[in-house]
């Protein structure tokens, strides 16, 4: 189940995602710095992990990505999310973690890369998250590990990050009752489904 936004309040909240994202970056930048972590000719691929995501404003800000696309390539997404659902569903009925390639890779690179989602941003680095009154820690990609296992580089707090965009999703509910309905779809879930609300 999804709720209509007013376009309003939808721009406003998109904009403050955008500045949101941008600091996300520079924390990654950082953090991969700390660690001398550097993606570029990497063996692994971050975009055959299994992620699923839980914001309505995530998700809007994926489809103003795809808006912006030709209509063919928009469309050739389209394929590629509806084969990958199939395969992930495959994956799935047999007991196995899903490892097909993200519908909007190009050839190693990602083609809505400004709308890429939070996961997608901070993946591979060390990070911790403050959750309760406990702390989840992550200890990045494979690369990253090798290079911190000597005690190299610091995790990354994404705990602030995390309350900023958990605000923009109260923001985007707004004044209504309750808390927003769960999200829990992969990206290529989103692209079929269209917008939120929609």
């Amino acid at each position: 189940m999804t709720a209509s936004f007013p376009a309003s309040r939808t721009r406003g909240v998109l904009k403050k995602l955008a500045s949101l994202y941008a600091d996300m970056d520079a924390a990654y930048a950082a953090a991969a710095a700390a660690t001398g972590l550097d993606c570029a000719g990497c063996a692994d691929n971050c975009c055959v992990s299994f992620f699923q995501h839980h914001t309505h404003a995530e998700w809007l800000y994926l489809h103003e990505g795809l808006a912006k696309l030709a209509p063919e390539r928009r469309e050739a997404y389209e394929a590629r999310a509806r084969a990958y659902v199939e395969a992930v569903r495959e994956s799935l009925a047999h007991g196995q973690t899903p490892t097909a390639m993200c519908p909007v890779n190009d050839d190693g690179l990602c083609g809505l890369y400004q709308h890429r989602f939070m996961i997608c941003r901070l993946h591979g680095v060390p990070n911790v998250l403050l959750a309760g009154m406990s702390i989840r820690e992550f200890p990045g990609c494979g690369p990253c590990q090798k290079l911190t296992a000597a005690g190299g580089g610091k995790a990354m707090d994404r705990t602030p990050l995390l309350r900023r965009l958990a605000a923009l999703e109260m923001e985007l509910w707004g004044s209504r009752p309750g808390r927003p309905p769960k999200v829990d779809l992969t990206l290529a879930e989103m692209i079929l489904a269209g917008p939120p609300g929609k």
